[in-house]
């Protein structure tokens, strides 16, 4: 296999990875309260991300004054996302809850202005517009009728993370922010602000937790955070920006695939139009915002281009994707970048 085919291999792992961890989180939440399978989630993460940093041998593994200032207030607005996400997943089946959630993609250059300061051109309202319509399908389930709430906090969440999303932008903009170091922190933070919330729902249910239970709770930790992340990074050294931004788009497929394969949802006809027209509306909006991005000025010396959600174990930042690919944060270790679904 070629150099540029093992890349894009790895970047569609890293979106199949995420589009299955809405199935996953779903499973979870049906085991263990919400809060207890957050917690849950950022410890195991935290202790991975720890490992990956002390298994570091170049440059500082501590935190910096700007990491710092950078990664707590994030790390909070952080886990608000997750928690209203993770609440809208637990209510909703995984392909719609993956679906929605995209909507992030075209929502986050609505508040980050920075890449075009001369406005968006109309044909991105107009694919803005097409999901819209397709999140107004997806729920309608087998008809039109009252909005499900899962679907509503899956509309939340895509609103929060478009928010948290043009958060990070602003915060490690011309900052020597090193990625793995400032997603450590994050998942450090929800760690501290979940466990309490866990303890008061329950800690006993972890330590009675079946195997297929902590199954999903590893992979949620592991997979979908630490391993994509680590990939990611792997990968987008090795590719164009704007390639990788169309593969990891390709996460709301994954998650409506793997929704009907092993969730045993349903995509009626006309939540078979709403996917359609999501997936078509999302890369619409995602290659117009690429086509228009202002080229962001050459930072100097003693700052750093804005941070991605994927750590880096080489201390020295790394180029950001689009902030249209996917930042969506998983859960978990995802912090940034646009893209993102991510992810639960």
């Amino acid at each position: 296999m070629s150099d540029a085919r093992r890349t894009d291999a790895v970047l569609l792992l890293v979106a199949l990875v995420w589009g299955s961890s809405y199935l996953s989180a779903q499973t979870a939440v049906s085991a263990l309260p919400v809060l207890t399978v957050l917690f849950a989630r950022y410890a195991l993460s935290s202790v991975a991300c720890l490992g990956v940093m002390g298994a570091s041998r170049r440059g500082p593994r501590r935190w910096t004054r700007d990491e710092v200032r950078a990664g707590v207030p994030l790390g909070l607005t952080q886990a608000v996302v997750l928690v209203v996400e993770t609440y809208g997943v637990a209510h909703t089946s995984a392909a719609n809850a993956g679906l929605i959630i995209s909507l992030a993609i075209v929502l986050t250059p609505l508040l980050d202005r920075s890449g075009h300061p001369g406005g968006l051109p109309r044909s991105f309202y107009a694919a803005a517009g097409v999901c819209v319509l397709a999140v107004g399908l997806l729920m309608s389930d087998h008809g039109f009728q009252a909005p499900r709430l899962g679907d509503l906090l899956m509309l939340a969440a895509a609103g929060l993370r478009a928010v948290h999303v043009a958060l990070v932008g602003r915060f490690t903009a011309r900052r020597a922010v090193r990625p793995l170091q400032l997603t450590t922190l994050q998942t450090l933070v929800g760690t501290a602000l979940f466990l309490p919330a866990a303890a008061v729902t329950g800690m006993s249910g972890l330590v009675r937790a079946d195997g297929a239970t902590w199954t999903q709770l590893l992979y949620l930790a592991l997979f979908c955070s630490v391993f994509a992340f680590l990939a990611q990074t792997w990968a987008v050294q090795r590719t164009s920006a704007s390639r990788a931004s169309l593969l990891l788009g390709t996460e709301p497929v994954w998650a409506a695939l793997v929704g009907v394969a092993l969730g045993g949802d349903h995509l009626g006809p006309l939540t078979g139009l709403g996917a359609a027209l999501m997936v078509a509306g999302t890369y619409w909006g995602q290659s117009v915002e690429r086509a228009h991005r202002a080229p962001a000025p050459a930072p100097d010396q003693a700052s750093g281009p804005t941070a991605l959600r994927v750590p880096d174990p080489d201390p020295a930042p790394v180029p950001a994707p689009d902030a249209s690919a996917r930042a969506q944060e998983d859960p978990s270790c995802r912090t940034t970048t646009a893209t993102t679904p991510t992810t639960v």
